[in-house]
């Protein structure tokens, strides 16, 4: 993979409104536009720009909402131009984030009921599960064989939005290695909370109940948004998860899923995570070999 891929010359910048500065980096979806948005997001927090309210990053664009009272249209797009040039310029970039085991119990039951409540008018497979018809497109052998290909390599957070905590994930591997399923055809009106769900080549874990389009393979045992902040994880957040946060889901057993819930709601459940320092050369050139030392520092511990 390529540091340049899929990468304009130059961003696109547009206007929204008198408050948003929206820079689109890239049209489509690659893990070096991903970075290259959270290096540009981040290095323009470090200008604390009087003005500035919040720097939004998504998969491959970044939207800047400011206060045009406080901070000329014209200043903020200079600055963010000297950042797009700083980081498109600089080599040997590392990102610190952490690395995060998500427990998910696949192919349960929950999801499972809510699936075959949306086949025919819905699905592009009413015949089956989302499971079988995510292996069928993706040329595997089956259901078991689609599960370890999704737990197997890490994933990285690449936006936190739609609703309130719901990440977006990219899979940490080569482009041709990647699983794309197709959304189902027209959304569903239920889908349940801390589904782990997957539309084109993109992962995510429905944050809350609601409706959905993205094919269900199992739910995270864990919650991802605590409006509360009773656990531990959630004390300096409403939201666990942070753009660049390195995902590895394991899987487990309802017997797991049952001993975690009750953790939860105790209130003593502790996400399993470390420190890393994310090397986004190392990661591009070869995904799999960094992968592994990315899963050391996961369990070194």
């Amino acid at each position: 993979m390529s540091t340049s891929q899929n990468l304009p010359l130059a961003a696109r910048y547009t206007w929204g409104g008198d408050e948003f500065l929206f820079v689109e980096i890239a049209e489509e979806m690659s893990l070096a536009s991903n970075l290259r948005v959270m290096a540009m997001a981040g290095a323009l927090a470090e200008h604390s720009l009087d003005g500035i309210v919040d720097i939004c990053p998504a998969n491959a664009s970044l939207l800047v909402r400011f206060d045009p009272d406080v901070l000329a249209p014209a200043d903020l797009r200079c600055t963010v131009e000297e950042v797009e040039i700083a980081t498109k310029e600089r080599t040997g970039t590392v990102l610190s984030t952490r690395i995060v085991e998500v427990p998910v119990w696949y192919d349960d039951p929950y999801t499972r009921e809510v699936a075959m409540r949306f086949r025919e008018g819905y699905h592009q497979a009413p015949a089956g599960t989302d499971l079988d018809y995510a292996a069928r497109v993706n040329n595997l052998a089956g259901p078991a064989e689609f599960i370890q290909r999704h737990h197997a390599q890490p994933w990285i957070v690449s936006m936190v939005g739609f609703v309130a905590g719901l990440p977006f994930l990219f899979q940490l591997v080569e482009r041709e290695h990647q699983l794309e399923v197709s959304k189902y055809l027209s959304p569903r009106t239920d889908t349940p909370r801390l589904t782990v769900g997957h539309g084109g080549c993109f992962g995510c874990i429905y944050s809350v109940r609601g409706a959905g389009g993205y094919q269900m393979f199992g739910t995270a045992a864990a919650p991802v948004f605590d409006p509360t902040q009773s656990l531990p994880d959630f004390i300096d957040s409403m939201v666990f998860f942070r753009p660049g946060d390195i995902v590895k889901f394991v899987s487990i057993t309802q017997e797991d899923y049952r001993r975690i819930g009750q953790e939860v709601d105790e209130g003593t459940f502790r996400y399993r995570s470390a420190p890393v320092e994310f090397d986004v050369e190392r990661a591009v050139m070869d995904p799999e070999a960094y992968n592994a030392t990315l899963l050391e520092n996961l369990y070194a511990r």
